[in-house]
């Protein structure tokens, strides 16, 4: 048999950032491949994660209103990324919401819904105008005591790139890596040896998991979905979701069910549906049209699908 009719595609799947990791990776070496992005992405969990107390993070966060923490330039990367977003974004990417999430825990066991004098007292400390970060010295201090950072906007975007950055680098055909509506690929579609074209579900808000509102097809990028159906929780026949309001303290009364962001880079991806998700649909359209490298798919309270024009041909609606 000739080397080029092998099959060297491995996958594998672990449980890590609060969802479920898939990893797939065609390549003689894969299962060595596979071992060492599982090695990385528990390495990236201890620096961001804001739930594990040994974090790195945590260790920034529980610091708060004490002493500025050197971190490693990783982290400090983030964070900075991250600051600039929330300033920029107008608070509706706030990596300073570390107080709200741990508020409503939505997505969590314990999750419940708070009182109004505890919203009103977790907004006091959602800032990030509050994150204080020292270039030279790579250190990080959170000015009042009981403030937090939450990297869950932006960390696992990153873990993508750098995962799917490490595979090309190690001469990879077709690789891909699936953190729960995070979904970053590279190389030819499976099967399909002479197509890079990928042809990726996207989730119809009302129905179980698996159950597709369109197909995109798309080749070597990234695609990113947030919405309000995921993470979730009824009470008084009211339906509450994790994507939290830092003006309100409050989860977003948004216009749509999804937003998912195809673009070159995850981070980027993870970004633009924090900061869309809350603006009406033709807002989410006119302003992803402004916006270089990135294409949207909008999935609207009616089950409307809308879409920019970057996207024309590419989408497959199913009924």
């Amino acid at each position: 048999m000739e080397a080029c009719d092998l099959d060297f595609e491995q996958r594998h799947s672990i449980n890590l950032m609060g969802t479920t990791i898939d990893l797939m990776v065609d390549h003689p070496n894969s299962n060595s491949l596979l071992l060492a992005a599982v090695q990385r992405l528990f390495q990236l969990e201890a620096r961001f994660s804001a739930n594990d107390p040994s974090s790195e993070l945590m260790v920034v966060n529980q610091m708060a209103g004490l002493k500025a923490i050197r971190v490693h330039p990783e982290l400090f990367h983030l964070i900075q990324i991250g600051k600039k977003e929330s300033i920029a974004s107008g608070r509706k990417l706030n990596i300073a919401i570390g107080p709200l999430v741990n508020l409503w825990r939505i997505g969590f066991a314990d999750y419940r819904k708070p009182s109004q004098q505890e919203i009103d007292d977790r907004l006091t400390l959602v800032d990030p105008n509050e994150i204080h970060l020292d270039e030279i010295e790579k250190t990080v201090y959170l000015a009042k005591p009981g403030m937090s950072i939450d990297l869950g906007a932006l960390a696992k975007g990153y873990a993508a790139d750098q995962i799917i950055a490490y595979f090309k680098d190690q001469g990879v055909t077709r690789a891909s890596i699936n953190l729960g509506g995070n979904l970053r690929f590279y190389g030819h579609r499976p099967n399909h040896t002479e197509s890079t074209q990928w042809r990726i579900g996207i989730q119809d808000p009302d129905q179980t998991r698996g159950y597709h509102k369109a197909i995109v097809d798309l080749s070597n990028q990234s695609v990113v979905t947030s919405g309000d159906y995921v993470r979730v929780f009824e009470q008084d026949g009211h339906l509450y979701h994790h994507i939290l309001d830092s003006t309100n303290g409050k989860p977003f009364q948004a216009d749509v069910r999804s937003v998912t962001v195809v673009s070159e880079s995850s981070l980027d991806g993870e970004i633009w549906t924090t900061r869309l998700f809350p603006l009406s649909k033709e807002a989410i359209i006119n302003q992803a049209a402004q916006i270089d490298q990135i294409e949207v798919l909008v999935v609207d309270r009616q089950g409307q699908i809308t879409y920019t024009s970057g996207l024309e041909g590419k989408v497959e609606l199913i009924c």
